[in-house]
């Protein structure tokens, strides 16, 4: 065989094996070890591909590891899988002790009504978060470490030897300053969006959730922008969900909503507006997490 196919093959196969693009901004390396405290369930897998596709095994491993205590299984965020990635890989690999993860909604109320310290419209409900153990020495200069990724959310628990580590807004807390009890999410005063990546390709329909919903129903516009620098630009909303009144009705956190139209950004933010009438704190408006949107080629 010639040396001009024999580098043309080498170069085909580099090309197909070679990973994609990112997909969030905080990732880990692919892989994560982790023991459920009180089940003692364990999972040791590689989620993410060499192609950056998911390996829908693994993450039904994750989510037995961090299925609620009352058994249950829920869903388990990619963001947050990768935020877990981040954290398994920058401590050298050593497994992470899953205080809890999911929790059904029911379990979440049942720990409530005995005054556990539990916020009502928990993102353990959702999938979104994780409390997880850790060595006393390494508590409080991990909490730092993430506070400085702002992205998430961190709740520093020294007593109880655990941080809270969710993929909602980036803030940060100890259990002094945490006004769980206060229920701040009521009336919708918290809710939130999350796009399913971070790192988007030119014209690709961006996947939209919303979360944190306490009460329903919130009506969604069809008409949205994408918030870049200071400028907004057009995007158009799309649902399968009932409409009211001209607006998407959600009556359930985690519903999704497909947005299209977005251009091209380095960096930017998807608005959504909501529609009159706006229940008790529900806002104008709800942001996603920053996004970021190849030009064409």
């Amino acid at each position: 065989m010639r040396l001009a196919a024999v580098v043309g093959m080498m170069l085909a196969t580099a090309a197909w094996s070679a990973p994609a693009e990112p997909r969030f901004f905080i990732m880990g390396d692919g892989t994560l070890a982790l023991v459920s405290v009180h089940t003692g369930a364990k999972a040791n897998v590689t989620y993410r591909r060499p192609n950056g596709t998911y390996d829908p095994e693994a993450l039904a491993q994750i989510r037995r590891v961090m299925r609620s205590r009352d058994g249950g299984e829920g869903e388990i965020s990619l963001r947050l899988v990768e935020l877990l990635g981040h954290v398994y890989a920058e401590r050298g690999h050593q497994p992470l002790r899953i205080q809890s993860g999911y929790r059904s909604p029911d379990y979440n109320e049942a720990i409530r009504a005995n005054g556990a310290k539990a916020a009502g419209g928990s993102l353990h409900t959702e999938g979104l978060a994780a409390d997880v153990a850790f060595p006393p020495k390494e508590l409080k200069p991990l909490w730092l470490e993430i506070r400085k990724l702002d992205c998430c959310g961190a709740g520093y628990y020294q007593k109880n030897g655990f941080l809270h580590l969710d993929v909602g807004r980036p803030r940060f807390w100890e259990p002094a300053t945490s006004k769980v009890e206060e229920n701040l999410s009521a009336g919708n005063a918290r809710i939130f969006a999350r796009t399913e990546f971070d790192r988007y390709g030119a014209g690709e329909s961006i996947t939209v959730a919303l979360h944190a919903m306490t009460l329903p129903p919130v009506l969604v516009s069809k008409d949205a922008v994408l918030s870049d620098g200071g400028r907004e630009h057009p995007v158009h909303v799309e649902s399968t969900l009932a409409q009211q009144d001209g607006c998407f009705a959600v009556d359930e956190r985690g519903a999704h909503f497909r947005v299209t139209g977005v251009p091209a950004t380095p960096r930017g933010t998807l608005v959504l507006k909501t529609c009159a009438p706006r229940l008790e704190r529900t806002p104008d408006t709800i942001e996603t997490n920053p996004i970021a949107v190849r030009a064409a080629d």
